[in-house]
């Protein structure tokens, strides 16, 4: 942080200056997992991005695990406020609805790679963790917005009759955490944008009516 922003940050009350300092140690959480297993990042590490010493780190967080916390309570509410108005977007068609929030959940990683490098992390370690809870609401919040826009395009006659949506959630679900672990093995986090379109046409061209029987021909 520069000296003016630091400057900013003192000019404002305890309470505001609080939450900033707590949406830096954010912002800088995902900026160092972007580069870094979050496991290895350190306290150190955030304040010093963040140009505070490290004992101050703990005047706005208890804990390392609850500037975690607090960095999947921003990713969940910021993905789900944009995949939401992806769909909204769509002119109440269900298709291609879903085709817009799929490119928006590519678009949000590219731009944030830490997200996905904390989520796999956090889902190898045995057991419940107060971070693997968030990250099942998440998770569960976004289920629900796919069967709402699978739903939609089943009753709009898009989709085959004897698709099970339960599976065709798990699917898209799956196609997209597919894309972005590959490109997380090949280090290329934006190679995605190439090929998210493709992999969502063929994912389309399973679940949607054939043309003839869109149209009600025999």
């Amino acid at each position: 942080m520069n000296y003016f922003k630091a400057m900013e940050v003192q000019d404002k009350p305890p309470k505001q200056r609080t939450l900033v300092r707590q949406a830096s140690l954010v912002e800088a959480a995902l900026l160092l997992a972007a580069q870094h297993s979050p496991a290895d990042i350190t306290t150190a590490d955030l304040a010093r991005a963040v140009g505070i010493s490290q004992g101050a780190v703990f005047k706005h967080f208890a804990s390392k695990e609850a500037i975690w916390l607090a960095v999947l309570d921003w990713v969940a509410e910021t993905l789900m406020n944009r995949l939401h108005t992806a769909a909204a977007g769509a002119d109440r068609a269900a298709l291609p609805a879903l085709r817009a929030v799929f490119l928006a959940h590519v678009d949000f990683v590219m731009v944030h790679p830490g997200v996905p490098r904390l989520i796999f992390q956090e889902l190898q370690n045995p057991g419940d963790t107060a971070l693997k809870s968030r990250v099942r609401a998440l998770m569960q919040r976004y289920r629900q917005l796919l069967l709402a826009v699978l739903q939609h395009a089943k009753t709009q006659q898009a989709l085959r009759p004897d698709v099970d949506l339960q599976a065709a959630a798990v699917l898209f679900v799956g196609s997209v955490q597919g894309l972005v672990m590959q490109a997380l093995l090949a280090d290329d986090v934006h190679a995605i944008a190439a090929l998210a379109p493709d992999v969502f046409a063929l994912l389309q061209q399973g679940l949607q009516c054939p043309p003839n029987d869109f149209q009600g021909t025999p």
